[in-house]
């Protein structure tokens, strides 16, 4: 859908606190505020909510959107009307000059294929579109300069319509409210993992299921789609080629020219090459797109050529794993990951990184909660483990949700200390903020809640099936 750009609705932007006194090529940049500062400043609402363009359209934002702290535009899940047409659904970029689009080479770049509108502070003497690498453009709209100061601390998302309501909730109704969400929850998951069962089988359907939770959060598709191209039956019988066949289909490997290499990185890139080229023609096919890998905004343990290392090196401990889980040995499975070695990726981030002083966890006391919270306990059906477990550290997503749905309550921390709360939160996050575009005016939660009330709470009992459920991570 091809859209026309926008410019901001205002008179006299510098009235009341001294017009800017610059040349309109060439902004004094002592005068314009930081980048992160126009964002804090959006996000407070302090531009207002309605804009009109440079070709006169009418923009109204329905949802300013959260924060997004990773790579790719500055808030996610955002809505903008066109027209008082129907809410459109993506993200928005913001940025001090609108030439930025494409001095950070944004149009060709497709985590901004979804970005709605794209805000700016300053533009040129000519006029400068901003186009996705889909080529369509994109909405704009122009900020004014002088505003008042905002506070020091933002939150990551505005409070939603909910949060009055489950402000009123006892500490015990709350909790009940979060548990039967994340039995709904922890049932998709198992059910998602029944039906891989049975199409591939009990121990592939659990490789591909803990390959996938590796790349989490931004990397999921591509170790899951390396997981299904590489079956674990095939690593196996290649044996000592696996780990090359591996990092070769994933295209991670370095090279072919490996000079730039530090010298132990070129020693191991060497071997696995030397494994890689008899297979190479092969799987040239099979191998995964580089754009599907986001290796910008990762941590640097947290680097995808270091979870497929750590992936190997799980390969020799495979069935010790598989017995582990078929037992529920959750304490020896926990110690099983967090002994594995790997003599490279235990003291390296990537292929070209210097080597660190001290060997580094594999897999860290974190990602081994993501492990059995989203593979283990689904895949053995281990509900009352979950209803034990202490909550991992709060990634982003639970956060926004915080800020979103428990804003007003003041026990939040408490409650979420406990996995099976946070999942529960994750859930009405995803089943409610996430599909409302509408900035809570119609969001039925409210509602469902203040319903529930005044009835029995549901059953927490298992149920054989959920229909139609989405897959859910």
């Amino acid at each position: 859908m091809r859209t026309s750009s926008i410019a901001i609705e205002t008179d006299d932007l510098g009235k009341g606190f001294g017009a800017l006194r610059c040349h309109p090529e060439f902004p004094n940049p002592q005068t314009l505020p930081g980048e992160i500062e126009i964002q804090a400043r959006w996000f407070a609402g302090e531009f207002g909510r309605s804009f009109l363009g440079t070709c006169g359209e009418r923009i109204d934002i329905v949802q300013f959107g959260t924060w997004n702290h990773c790579a790719g535009p500055d808030f996610s899940d955002a809505a903008v009307r066109v027209n008082g047409g129907p809410p459109r659904r993506g993200a928005v970029e913001i940025d001090q000059d609108v030439r930025d689009w494409e001095h950070h080479r944004h149009s060709q770049n497709p985590r901004y294929d979804e970005v709605v509108l794209h805000a700016f502070q300053h533009e040129g003497r000519e006029r400068s579109f901003s186009r996705t690498s889909k080529h369509r453009d994109v909405p704009q709209i122009r900020l004014p300069h002088a505003l008042r100061s905002v506070g020091p601390v933002m939150p990551v998302a505005a409070p939603g319509r909910c949060s009055r309501t489950l402000e009123t909730l006892s500490a015990p109704e709350l909790e009940s409210v979060l548990r039967e969400a994340a039995w709904v929850r922890f049932e998709r998951k198992r059910l998602n993992m029944a039906r891989a069962i049975d199409a591939h089988g009990e121990v592939e359907a659990l490789f591909q299921a803990f390959t996938g939770a590796l790349g989490y959060p931004h990397n999921q598709l591509a170790f899951k789609l390396l997981a299904q191209r590489l079956p674990l039956r095939r690593l196996f019988e290649d044996g000592e080629a696996s780990e090359a066949l591996l990092f070769g289909v994933a295209g991670l490997l370095p090279g072919p020219d490996l000079t730039c290499l530090p010298g132990s990185a070129r020693a191991y890139s060497r071997n696995l090459w030397q494994h890689w080229w008899p297979h190479r023609d092969a799987l040239q096919a099979l191998s995964i797109p580089c754009a599907a890998w986001q290796c910008a905004g990762q941590r640097p343990v947290n680097h995808p050529q270091r979870r497929l290392g750590a992936a190997v090196a799980l390969l020799t401990h495979w069935r010790a794993l598989v017995r582990s889980v078929r037992v529920s040995d959750w304490k020896g499975l926990r110690l099983l990951l967090g002994k594995i070695r790997h003599p490279f990726w235990s003291i390296h981030f990537t292929f070209s990184s210097p080597p660190v002083a001290q060997p580094i966890a594999l897999f860290g006391q974190q990602r081994i909660d993501d492990f059995f919270i989203n593979v283990f306990l689904p895949f053995a059906g281990s509900w009352e483990t979950l209803l034990t477990m202490r909550a991992p550290t709060r990634n982003q997503k639970i956060q926004i949700a915080t800020s979103r749905i428990l804003a007003r309550r003041t026990d939040s921390d408490a409650l979420l200390r406990s996995a099976v709360n946070q999942q529960g939160l994750l859930q009405l996050y995803e089943d409610f903020c996430l599909r409302d575009s509408t900035s809570c005016e119609r969001c039925p939660f409210p509602e469902q809640i203040a319903e529930s009330r005044r009835v029995s709470p549901p059953s927490l009992e298992p149920q054989t099936e959920i229909h139609g459920a989405p897959n859910s991570t």
